[in-house]
């Protein structure tokens, strides 16, 4: 029995092999993009204008929000949600390499670009005691949050539509 699970287990080894072979191009892709958000984390001190890091660090609960100019926080947490959903998408369609599971991220990426957006400026603008508020919807804006929920997501719908 044993020399029989062991010769199977074997065969399961060489199966793996096989497929991390015929998928290199999805590894190699999902290696790319997992060092492009780790660099954008890396970096964000020096690529993005956010006051928010140093204000989240602290204990916001009792200082007020920090001076910000509007207009630079915008394109600072626009161009942050861009590079990381383009990497995001890029690593959805490596690895399902579906059309139509890749626009429906899209629109949904661009949903919540809307939607995170205009409530980050909302909070900021009208609710002073919202620290809590401002740094989750900060924090959806700012990390691949979505794509930690899409990969999961997908490969089950995937796998129940085999079955």
């Amino acid at each position: 029995m044993f020399l029989f699970y062991g010769f199977s287990g074997l065969i399961d080894f060489q199966n793996m092999l096989n497929k991390l072979k015929e998928n290199k191009f999805q590894i190699f892709t999902a290696i790319v993009v997992v060092i492009g958000l780790a660099l954008i984390r890396t970096f964000e001190n020096k690529l993005f204008y956010d006051p928010f890091l140093v204000y989240f660090k602290a204990d916001f609960h009792s200082i007020p929000y920090p001076e910000v100019d509007t207009l630079k926080l915008f394109w600072g947490l626009f161009l942050r949600y861009f590079l990381n959903s383009v990497l995001s998408l890029l690593l959805i369609y490596a690895l399902f390499q579906n059309r139509d599971i890749f626009k429906f991220s899209l629109f949904v990426y661009a949903f919540f670009l809307v939607v995170l957006l205009t409530s980050f400026f909302i909070i900021l603008q009208f609710f002073p005691d919202a620290g809590w508020l401002l740094f989750y919807v900060r924090r959806f804006i700012i990390q691949p949050i979505l794509v930690l929920l899409f990969i999961p997501g997908f490969y089950y719908q995937l796998q129940k539509a085999k079955k």
